[in-house]
């Protein structure tokens, strides 16, 4: 009997592009290795689905709000269907900038600086703040999206313009820019998956980078680090992912800068577009799209 997986994606985040790609990207691999396959939206008929449909496993190929910060999540725990990727509180931990930066830190993993803004401050005061606890330049972000969905490195002189990209939101965060070489790593279970090297030939690795072909991102692998380094790398990947308690794969993005890994933030739920890092380095690794995937629903079987 073929086993039946239900593929949720598409959603209402403004990576809901991508979250498309990765469902038709998985989807198209399963139905190719004989599972059958359902992919549905995360609307009010998603309970009515999966009744109807009986899954064995749910794939949560979303991404971005609603769907990797422990709202979809939530409501998969009712089924009592395993699904993939982190549970309820590593994803709304991993999500939220701010509270993953507070766990990094109180467990010595280094991270940049960081202060929050609620725009209630004057222009005048926040700028006062940085100069006096980050300097300038700074990373202003939201503390809840993924992709690097309005990411912006300010100066001085341009931030008071990107701020008002941001406003939408209820609260930032502004960091400190950590220079030097952009390093991901990826965990597939319990085990260190492998790590890449980006280069992008953009300011930095942000949306257009990572999902635009004509950005002509260069992609490194092997990355060049002594075995000492790497091993380091991986295994601060690895305390990570067990500290907030993920699930499945995840990857962690790094600065390395003066000898020194800078942990930026975890994500939860990587792509699998064509683009993606976590399926290139799982090839790099031996592991072939289909066996990555299969992988990613072996832990679900655990996950609650």
């Amino acid at each position: 009997m073929k086993k039946k997986i239900l593929i949720i994606s598409g959603g209402i985040s403004k990576e809901r592009l991508i979250s498309l790609d990765t469902g038709k990207q998985v989807a198209k691999e399963l139905r190719k290795n004989g599972y059958q396959i359902k992919i549905c939206e995360p609307n009010f008929r998603l309970l009515d689905t999966i009744k109807s449909f009986k899954p064995n496993i749910i794939f949560n190929a979303l991404h971005g709000q609603f769907g990797e910060d422990g709202y979809i999540q939530t409501i998969l725990e009712t089924t009592n269907i395993p699904y993939t990727h982190s549970g309820v509180i590593s994803s709304a931990i991993a999500m939220n900038k701010e509270l993953s930066k507070k766990i990094f830190i109180k467990n010595k993993i280094l991270t940049p600086k960081y202060l929050l803004y609620s725009f209630e401050e004057t222009k005048s005061q926040l700028i006062k703040k940085i100069k006096k606890k980050l300097k300038f330049p700074v990373v202003i972000k939201p503390i809840n999206e993924g992709s690097s969905v309005n990411v912006f490195i300010c100066t001085k002189f341009n931030i008071l313009k990107n701020l008002k990209f941001l406003q939408e939101y209820k609260k930032i965060i502004i960091e400190e820019f950590i220079p030097g070489r952009e390093i991901q790593a990826a965990i597939i279970g319990q085990q260190k998956l492998g790590a890449i090297e980006l280069k992008p030939k953009r300011k930095f690795y942000d949306y257009q980078a990572k999902y635009n072909p004509k950005a002509k991102t260069e992609h490194i692998i092997p990355v060049n680090l002594s075995k000492e380094k790497y091993n380091k790398l991986m295994d601060i990947a690895l305390r990570t992912h067990k500290l907030i308690g993920c699930k499945g794969v995840t990857r962690s993005d790094f600065k390395y800068h003066n000898n020194k890994f800078y942990l930026l933030e975890i994500n939860t739920q990587p792509g699998m577009t064509k683009l993606s890092l976590v399926p290139e380095i799982a090839a790099y690794q031996g592991i072939c799209f289909i066996e990555l995937i299969r992988l990613i629903l072996k832990d679900a079987k655990t996950n609650k």
